[in-house]
C-alpha cells in the first residue's frame, strides 16, 4: 500500500500535473491533497474519475480545500473537525478497508502577533483530541497533510533566521509532539535520509534552487502501521515542473 500527500496550491491549476503524476505512481492508493482552493461545485470529479480514481472532497472558494484520491471509494467520510466549529474547509477523513486516513491542511498562523495564531493553536488541541479519539476506533490510523510546522531545526534551511517565526514556535512545535504522543510516528524520521530534505520552498528568491526550505509536510502513522512502513521520500521532482506548486508530494510505502 502507498500512500501519499501534497498540498497543490490550487487544483485548478495543477490538475494536469496531478493527473500525470498519479499516472505516474501505479502503486498509490490514496492521494491527500490539500489547498484545492476550489468551491465543491467547480471540483474536477469527472475528469479524477474518467482517469480512473475515486474521489472525496471539500472545498471552498480561494481558499484551503482538501480532497482524497483513491483507488477504492472511502468509507465512513469526515469532513472538518467535529469537536471544533469552523467555515475553513480543513481537513477530510475516510476509511480505506481497515486503514483510517485524515488529510489535513492545518493552519499557517500568519505570524506571532496575528490573531490566526491563537486561532492556529487551537485548531491545533482540537486536533489533537479528535485523532487521540480517531486511534481508539481506528489502530491502523495515518495522519497526512500540509502540517505548517518543521517540527525540529534539522526541517528548516537555516533555523537561526527562523526564530521568531511561526511553522517552528515552541507551541507549534509542542502540538506537533503531542500527536506523537499520542501513539503517531513521524514514517519520514523512520528512515536516514540526507540532510537538508525539505517539502516546501517558497517561490521567492530562487528557494527551490537554493534548497532554502522547510519540511512542513508529513505522514504521522500509528504503530501497527508504522511496523508495516518500508520506506517515506518526499518527490522533488514534482517541484521542478513548470508553474509547480510550492510544495512536493510525500510517499509513504506500506507492505
Amino acid at each position: 500500500m502507498q500512500i501519499a500527500t501534497w498540498n497543490v496550491n490550487s487544483l485548478k491549476v495543477r490538475l494536469p500535473q496531478v493527473l500525470e503524476w498519479l499516472a505516474a505512481h501505479p502503486q498509490l492508493d490514496c492521494l491527500c491533497l490539500q489547498e484545492t482552493k476550489l468551491e465543491d461545485i467547480n471540483f474536477p470529479e469527472a475528469a479524477i474519475r474518467e482517469a480512473g480514481w475515486q474521489v472525496a472532497f471539500a472545498g471552498q472558494k480561494t481558499y484551503n480545500g482538501v480532497a482524497l484520491i483513491s483507488r477504492e471509494p472511502a468509507t465512513d467520510i469526515q469532513i472538518n473537525l467535529p469537536n471544533y466549529s469552523d467555515h475553513q474547509m480543513r481537513l477530510i477523513a475516510g476509511t480505506f478497508g481497515e486503514v483510517r486516513l485524515i488529510c489535513g491542511y492545518f493552519p499557517n498562523g500568519q505570524s506571532l502577533d496575528s490573531e490566526k495564531y491563537p486561532y492556529k493553536l487551537a485548531w491545533l488541541e482540537a486536533l489533537i483530541a479528535y485523532v487521540g479519539d480517531q486511534l481508539k476506533q481506528y489502530p491502523q490510523l495515518a495522519l497526512l497533510g500540509d502540517y505548517n510546522i518543521a517540527p525540529e531545526d534539522r526541517d528548516v534551511h537555516d533555523p537561526a533566521k527562523w526564530v521568531g517565526q511561526v511553522l517552528v514556535s515552541e507551541p507549534e512545535r509542542a502540538a506537533f509532539n503531542q500527536l506523537i504522543s499520542l501513539g503517531l510516528h513521524d514514517s519520514f524520521r523512520k528512515f536516514d535520509q540526507p540532510e537538508q530534505t525539505f517539502s516546501w520552498w517558497d517561490y521567492r528568491a530562487a528557494g527551490f534552487r537554493r534548497n532554502a526550505g522547510l519540511r512542513i509536510d508529513h505522514i504521522l502513522l500509528s504503530d501497527p502501521l508504522i511496523a508495516r512502513c518500508t520506506g517515506c521520500v518526499i518527490d522533488k521532482e514534482a517541484r521542478k515542473a513548470e508553474r509547480p506548486s510550492d510544495h512536493a508530494p510525500v510517499i509513504a510505502t506500506l507492505d
